[in-house]
C-alpha cells in the first residue's frame, strides 16, 4: 500500500458488502487510502459470503494489488451463519469522528446512522438517506449539536453535465422549468441478486430506488421543491416467490406548477448494450422561446464491440460509460477510479477529513463552533447532498410510498414549519 502522506487519516467502515460496495464504494475508498485521506478500512455484512466476494474479486484485486480490508464476520464463519448486530460492534469499537459509510438496502439506513451518530461518527450513507422526513430533521439536528458531518450519495450533482445545467438555469439561459421526462430501468438480474430478499413491496419500489436520483436532480438543478407526488407500480415475483414492484411511473409537482414523470423498473434486458436505461429531459418557458436540457445518461457516445462477451449478461457490444466509474491506468500501480461516482464517495469523506484537519488545534468549546460553521458552509454550498440541503427527497419518497400503496392516488407535500405530506383525498 502506498505510504500515508495525509495528516491524522481517518478510518473508515462500510456498513455493507453489497453490490454499492463491489462497485463503487470500497474501490473508492482504496484509492482514497492510496491518497493519504483513508487509513483503516473495515468492511461489515450480515455474514461472510459478501465479504469473501469482495475478497476475491478480480476487478479489485487488479486495481488494488496490495490492499485489504478486515472483515467483519471474519471469512472463516460459515456463510448461513447471521450476523445482524454486528456492525454495532464494530462502530463502537471505532475511535471517535472516523467514517461509517452506510451502504444497507434503504429501509436499514437510519438505524446505521443513528448507531453512527451515538458513536460520535461522520457519515455517508447511500440515497435516499432514509424513507421518513421526521427521521432526516432527527439526524440533522443530533449530527448538528455534536458537529459531525453527513454527506448523501446523490452522486449525480458531481455529473460535469449536472453542473453544467446548474449553472446555466441559475444564469437564466434556459428559461423556467415547466415540463420533464426521467427514466431509470436497472438490469433484469437485479431480479436474481440479493435484491429478491428485501426490495419487497412493504419496504421500497423503483420510484424510491433510483426515481429519487432524477428528483433530486431536477431540484438541484432548479431549486424547486416538489409539492405533489403521485406514483404507480405494477408488481411481480422475484425468483425466490417475494412479490415486489418491478416497475414504477411516478409524477412530481413542482411548486411552480412544473410537472415531472419519472419511469423506472428492474428491466433493462440483460442482452441489452447498456448497463440500464436512464435518461433525462427538461423544457423550459422563456419570453417568446422554449429552453431545453436532454441527457442521455446511458449512452455517453462510447462504443465498444469485445470478441468475447463481457457485459453484464456477457453481451459482446456495449455502450461504455467513462463518467460515472472506470478503473483506468495510472502512473501509479494497479488502476485508478475515475467519474462523478468517485468524485461523490471521495467528496464526503474528503470533507469529514477536512474538518477534522482544521480543528486539530483547536479548544473544544473552538473545535464545535468551527465544525458547525463548515456544515453549514456546505449546507449552503449545495453540491454535496446532506439532510439540511436534500431534505425535499425524504418527503418525496415518503409521498410515494404511500401514493404507490394507495394505488396512485396523489400526495401533497406541505412545507412551512411543520413539512409534512397528505393523501390528496383526505385533506
Amino acid at each position: 500500500m502506498a505510504a500515508q502522506n495525509s495528516l491524522n487519516p481517518l478510518d473508515v467502515t462500510i456498513v455493507g458488502g453489497g453490490m454499492i460496495s463491489h462497485d463503487l464504494i470500497l474501490p473508492s475508498v482504496y484509492h482514497l487510502q492510496r491518497s493519504g485521506i483513508v487509513k483503516n478500512i473495515n468492511v461489515c455484512s450480515l455474514d461472510s459470503a459478501p465479504l469473501n466476494d469482495l475478497k476475491r474479486s478480480a476487478m479489485i484485486r487488479q486495481a488494488f494489488p496490495d490492499q485489504d480490508f478486515v472483515a467483519s464476520p471474519p471469512l472463516s464463519e460459515p456463510e448461513n451463519k447471521k450476523f445482524p448486530d454486528l456492525y454495532k460492534e464494530v462502530i463502537a469499537g471505532m475511535k471517535p469522528r472516523q467514517v461509517v459509510i452506510v451502504a444497507m438496502p434503504d429501509q436499514l439506513h437510519y438505524g446505521v446512522v443513528l448507531e453512527a451518530l451515538k458513536n460520535e461518527q461522520h457519515i455517508l450513507c447511500v440515497k435516499p438517506l432514509v424513507l421518513k422526513y421526521e427521521q432526516t430533521v432527527e439526524i440533522e439536528k443530533i449530527a448538528y449539536e455534536k458537529g459531525l458531518f453527513i454527506g448523501v450519495e446523490y452522486h449525480k450533482r458531481f455529473d460535469g453535465r449536472s453542473l453544467m445545467a446548474k449553472k446555466g438555469y441559475e444564469l437564466k439561459q434556459f428559461g423556467e422549468f415547466t415540463m420533464g421526462e426521467a427514466k431509470m430501468i436497472e438490469p433484469y438480474f437485479y431480479r436474481s441478486s440479493n435484491f429478491q430478499n428485501w426490495f419487497t413491496c412493504d419496504k421500497t419500489d423503483p420510484f424510491v430506488y433510483v426515481g429519487c436520483h432524477y428528483v433530486d436532480l431536477v431540484y438541484f438543478i432548479t431549486g424547486l421543491k416538489p409539492v405533489e407526488v403521485s406514483v404507480s407500480g405494477i408488481k411481480g415475483k422475484f425468483p425466490n416467490g417475494n412479490e415486489g414492484y418491478m416497475w414504477a411511473n411516478g409524477r412530481v409537482r413542482f411548486e411552480n406548477g412544473a410537472l415531472l414523470s419519472v419511469t423506472d423498473g428492474l428491466g433493462y434486458p440483460d442482452e441489452g448494450a447498456g448497463s440500464n436505461e436512464q435518461n433525462l429531459q427538461m423544457f423550459f418557458e422563456g419570453d417568446g422561446k422554449t429552453g431545453m436540457i436532454k441527457h442521455d445518461d446511458h449512452y455517453r457516445g462510447v462504443q465498444h464491440a469485445y470478441l468475447d462477451g463481457i457485459g453484464c449478461a456477457g453481451s459482446s457490444f456495449n455502450f461504455v460509460s467513462p463518467d460515472f466509474f472506470q478503473l483506468v491506468p495510472w502512473e501509479g500501480e494497479g488502476l485508478k477510479p475515475i467519474g462523478y461516482g468517485y468524485e461523490s464517495v471521495s467528496a464526503t469523506i474528503n470533507m469529514a477529513h477536512k474538518i477534522e484537519k482544521e480543528v486539530l488545534a483547536l479548544s473544544s468549546n473552538e473545535s464545535l463552533d468551527k465544525r458547525r460553521q463548515m456544515i453549514k458552509d456546505v449546507d449552503k454550498k449545495g453540491i454535496i447532498a446532506t439532510p439540511a440541503n436534500s431534505f425535499i427527497n425524504e418527503l418525496v419518497v415518503e409521498a410515494a410510498r404511500l401514493s404507490i400503496l394507495n394505488d396512485g392516488d396523489m400526495v401533497t407535500i406541505e412545507y412551512g414549519q411543520n413539512p409534512h405530506i397528505e393523501l390528496r383525498n383526505r385533506k
